[in-house]
């Protein structure tokens, strides 16, 4: 079932695509990547649904020791506004494939795609019951589904706030929850980078989706002696990026809403009042709707590591540039934040890079890329206060099941 899904969303990832451009704002471009992105979600985890197994243990003389993968039940899947499709598919297909129950709200700013997945989903033979989507407000429906006592296990993505909220109800029925809730990664670029493979990189992981996403690499260090040629090519960049409609296919598109346009010019607002130097700013035509919630993309540099604005998620396209002295620098300056979600490296020095993956606290590393082109066999979660749990490959389907020990007395 989760294969013929898969075949289905991707005969209608063009309409997908513009369903996610008119409902979220995203370019058409990346809502047809994250479309994509979905269908080989179903694929690899109707693939993997029969190669999870349990083991046999070595036990006392007379025993057969054995584990069991199960289901939870019921899985309650609480899907953010900027990556609908994505998260639907890392979360809801692994729990799918292990035999659960789903109950899927996603954002009351972005249900459409969530819905023509439902729709999906029935279309292609997936029986009554195994897929409910909820539409509601956070505060209601949310609320609601993460106390639910019928609930077995919760996968939540958003605001460390809210995920404090939904793991705190979560508490008092006693079932596991899968948190992802941002960050402020970083990419580090050493002197020796290859600096033509490195920028588009640079620019486009903190512009992608007008910045609104958790792995964004809104942190850009560099080492000193490279700094000014790094701020250069990047600011080059981005006088180039063309933002309009999302229907239009631009580079960037508007934020989601007027209230989260509120909350990066204020980041804005303090950037300028503290005096940091604007490296290079997008501009904005003329002719953009007045009502439209767009943002200029907007480079800072030089900033310090414990300024606001290097230290706070302000999920929009904003980037600052810090420089660093050294590898222990880098590393020091990489780890300074509440969050461990996502870093890369740029060396070309293999051993710095494995020493640098080792000692950055955070859940992915990406070594001369970032994102690996958002692979869906690769483990994502974050530490501190990006949270806790894995989703996505095989990791997704052992924390979307439980594990049972049968120990047999034959002898």
């Amino acid at each position: 079932i989760l294969q013929r899904m898969s075949q289905r969303v991707s005969e209608l990832a063009d309409v997908l695509a513009r369903m996610e451009a008119l409902d979220v704002g995203k370019p058409v471009k990346q809502g047809l990547a994250d479309a994509h992105a979905l269908a080989r979600y179903l694929e690899f985890y109707g693939g993997a649904a029969d190669k999870v197994m349990g083991e046999t243990i070595p036990f006392t003389p007379g025993y057969t020791a054995l584990t069991l993968r199960e289901p939870h039940g019921v899985t309650g899947h609480i899907v953010p506004w900027n990556y609908p499709m994505q998260i639907i598919g890392r979360s809801v297909g692994a729990a799918l494939a292990m035999g659960n129950a789903c109950v899927l709200k996603p954002a009351e700013e972005a249900c459409l795609t969530a819905l023509a997945f439902a729709r999906i989903a029935n279309d292609c033979g997936l029986p009554g019951g195994a897929l409910n989507v909820v539409p509601g407000l956070g505060e209601e429906a949310g609320a609601a589904l993460a106390r639910h006592h019928g609930v077995a296990h919760l996968s939540f993505t958003g605001s460390v706030a809210v995920g404090q909220q939904v793991q705190a109800a979560a508490a008092k029925n006693t079932v596991p929850v899968t948190l992802e809730l941002g960050g402020k990664s970083p990419q580090l670029v050493f002197a020796d980078a290859d600096l033509d493979a490195a920028l588009p990189f640079l620019v486009n992981a903190g512009v992608q989706n007008a910045g609104q996403t958790c792995s964004a690499a809104s942190r850009i260090l560099v080492q000193a002696s490279v700094f000014d040629e790094v701020v250069a090519r990047m600011a080059e960049r981005y006088r180039k990026l063309v933002v309009g409609p999302a229907i239009a296919d631009p580079d960037v598109g508007p934020l989601i809403s007027a209230r989260q346009k509120e909350v990066v010019q204020s980041y804005l607002a303090a950037a300028r009042d503290s005096g940091l130097r604007v490296a290079a700013q997008a501009d904005l035509a003329s002719s953009l709707p007045r009502e439209g919630c767009y943002v200029a993309p907007t480079l800072l540099a030089p900033v310090r590591s414990d300024h606001r604005l290097a230290q706070e998620e302000i999920f929009g396209p904003v980037q600052v540039v810090i420089a660093f002295d050294d590898e222990a620098d880098a590393i020091a300056q990489a780890n300074g934040t509440d969050y461990g979600l996502v870093a890369g490296v740029w060396t070309r020095d293999g051993s710095r890079a494995l020493r640098v993956a080792r000692a950055l606290r955070c859940g992915q590393v990406f070594v001369n890329n970032y994102g690996a082109g958002g692979g869906v066999e690769l483990p994502f979660g974050g530490v501190k206060r990006s949270g806790h749990g894995r989703e996505k490959g095989f990791e997704a389907l052992y924390g979307f099941s439980t594990l049972k020990t049968i120990a047999i007395k034959h002898d």
